[in-house]
């Protein structure tokens, strides 16, 4: 290599890791607490008509796990769960809308992995609910095991891990098939239910919430089997690791809440009354932890007063669409959900 190729390379990759501090210096001096504050409202990304996570009622009110989520992080910034603007959007609209500040955060059905982290300029938060890709069909085609679709058709939407899961297990199993690849969820659900592909794959909880909207749900079957892991939660852009905070927090807070027995009927109560430590420091009697995110130190109280406890919003969104609670019970309890000490 010659001295002036040397210095070449060595110029541009001076150049590079300048660039890539700048991106970070720039990433880090956003205030995306200070923006929500002066627009007075949390903009929150969510799926489009998922129930149990995002579809809006008789009223117009957006309902589920996800929304609730959004929900607690407006109580945690204004003391007021309702200042929250609901944008849903498809799984391909989703990054770039986040990417990009249309979205303070995303909470819509996204799976956490590591190249979304370490590609994609995002950091998730925590996990609202722990899931796995799942298949559907209509119960009349007589199948009854994922084994047996060798050489169906499948409806997948496309810029998904759902979509590269199916590739892989179909490949690792030996079996051909064919992809249905539509990105609207509408049209993709539309195409399954009227025969234009044989199996719907998806992650299982959205399968559960598309079969509890239809009219006749027994006419559909859930496969047995499980072929991923798919840890669901919010997501924010990286850099500003204050409003990360928040986010990350308050999701922890409500899982807390649960494992301590304060509830949205008790909170108010506990707060005055309650001579745990733990809860005296969970609830803002006694520290400063609100104050160390920019916070109030009564945050938790208003979270769990107007959204409830992680618990509380498991039975209001995810039980009445069949879903068992499962690994997503408390650590305590034989579940996954855990969260840090707050203290």
């Amino acid at each position: 290599m010659t001295t002036t190729i040397r210095t070449r390379l060595a110029g541009l990759a001076a150049a590079a890791v300048l660039a890539v501090a700048g991106q970070a210096s720039a990433q880090s001096t956003t205030d995306t607490l200070a923006a929500i504050r002066a627009r007075g409202q949390l903009v929150c990304g969510v799926a489009i008509n998922s129930a149990g996570f995002a579809l809006p009622d008789s009223r117009g009110e957006m309902r589920g796990l996800d929304a609730d989520t959004c929900r607690a992080v407006a109580a945690a910034i204004f003391g007021d769960a309702t200042k929250v603007r609901f944008v849903p959007n498809t799984s391909v609209q989703r990054f770039p809308m986040l990417q990009s500040g249309e979205l303070d955060i995303l909470a819509r059905n996204t799976t956490w992995t590591l190249a979304r982290e370490t590609q994609l300029g995002l950091a998730f938060a925590g996990i609202n609910f722990y899931d796995g890709q799942g298949f559907m069909v209509r119960r009349n085609s007589g199948v009854t095991s994922a084994r047996q679709l060798d050489g169906a058709t499948v409806c997948v939407q496309p810029g998904t891990t759902t979509e590269l899961n199916l590739t892989d297990y179909f490949r690792s199993n030996n079996m051909r098939f064919t992809p249905v690849v539509i990105e609207n969820v509408e049209e993709i659900r539309s195409a399954f239910v009227s025969g234009r592909c044989d199996a719907y794959t998806n992650d299982a909880s959205s399968l559960a919430s598309f079969r509890a909207t239809q009219q006749n749900p027994n006419d559909f079957l859930l496969l047995p089997e499980i072929i991923s892991k798919e840890p669901l939660g919010p997501v924010v852009r990286k850099g500003d690791w204050r409003f990360f905070d928040i986010v990350r927090w308050s999701l922890f807070a409500q899982i807390a809440a649960e494992e301590l027995g304060v509830t949205s009927a008790n909170v108010e109560e506990l707060a005055r009354t309650s001579t745990n430590p733990d809860i005296q420091r969970l609830l803002g009697r006694t520290g400063d932890l609100g104050q160390s995110m920019g916070l109030p130190n009564d945050w938790v109280v208003k979270i769990i007063r107007q959204v409830g406890n992680y618990g509380e919003m498991y039975e209001r969104n995810i039980t009445p669409i069949g879903i068992p609670r499962g690994v997503n019970r408390l650590w305590n309890q034989g579940g996954l959900q855990y969260a840090p000490p707050i203290r």
